[in-house]
């Protein structure tokens, strides 16, 4: 584990809003991204992350302009993901202002992307995103975790650790690891499949899926996450960054 653990706020974003739901579904509107970044990044984010859910994948240019709209607006660091296809789409996300960007489903179809990426920009750009839930049917994989597509309603049979182990070897500088089994649930963070991915790789790991209470984010450093991501509990006022901080340093862990 590095030495200061980071608080991440994530905005989901479909058609220019924050959006959030459970287990990606039952969307609501949690307001406009670039306020929303304006104030977490008051409240002492080390981190923004902006995924792109939007239904209509084609119409990329609102996400290039909330992008730019919000790297004027705020001094951390933003990283980007949803519907990354190529190179040219990292390029122009930088472009926009983003400092990372975070790529899923197509170097899933593709692992090259992976490499050709880290091979252009370099690994400290990369986030390989990884929506994973349990087996319950089809074979089981090697972990129990497989990796999902299509915001969790597709499952691949990939093994998700296993493919978290390679894509770090393609050259992916950071591992998003969000458990589909626990996003927006508020039950806590994944702690078993932290500890499976963390086994295997050596870069930032941020755990991603179920915040609910402050408990849950000393749970999961402890549990060998460098970052902590959360939606719900921060859009909707039930926890701030700071509140989260204030435990984790109550704890004793080292944040920023």
């Amino acid at each position: 584990m590095s030495a200061a653990v980071r608080v991440i706020p994530c905005l989901d974003v479909d058609a220019g809003r924050v959006v959030k739901g459970v287990n990606f579904r039952d969307l609501r509107d949690a307001g406009d991204p670039v306020e929303l970044a304006r104030r977490y990044d008051a409240e002492g984010a080390d981190e923004v992350t902006f995924l792109d859910v939007s239904a209509s994948s084609g119409d990329r240019q609102t996400t290039y302009d909330v992008v730019g709209r919000t790297a004027e607006e705020v001094f951390v660091p933003l990283t980007v993901g949803g519907g990354v296809r190529s190179t040219d789409d990292v390029d122009r996300l930088l472009r926009a202002g983003a400092d990372k960007v975070g790529v899923n489903t197509a170097a899933i179809a593709r692992p090259e992307l992976v490499a050709e990426i880290a091979a252009r920009f370099g690994s400290q750009v990369l986030v390989l995103s990884v929506d994973a839930r349990r087996v319950v049917d089809g074979p089981p994989t090697p972990s129990g975790y497989e990796v999902t597509t299509h915001g969790g309603r597709r499952g691949t049979g990939i093994d998700a650790v296993g493919w978290t182990r390679r894509a770090v070897e393609l050259g992916a500088g950071e591992v998003l690891l969000n458990s589909m089994d626990a996003d927006g649930t508020t039950d806590g963070f994944d702690l078993e499949m932290l500890r499976a991915v963390r086994a295997e790789v050596h870069v930032p790991l941020i755990a991603s899926g179920g915040a609910g209470t402050p408990e849950h984010f000393v749970e999961a450093a402890r549990a060998g996450a460098d970052a902590l991501l959360a939606a719900s509990v921060f859009h909707f006022g039930v926890l701030t960054v700071g509140d989260v901080k204030a435990r984790l340093r109550q704890a004793g862990v080292s944040v920023r």
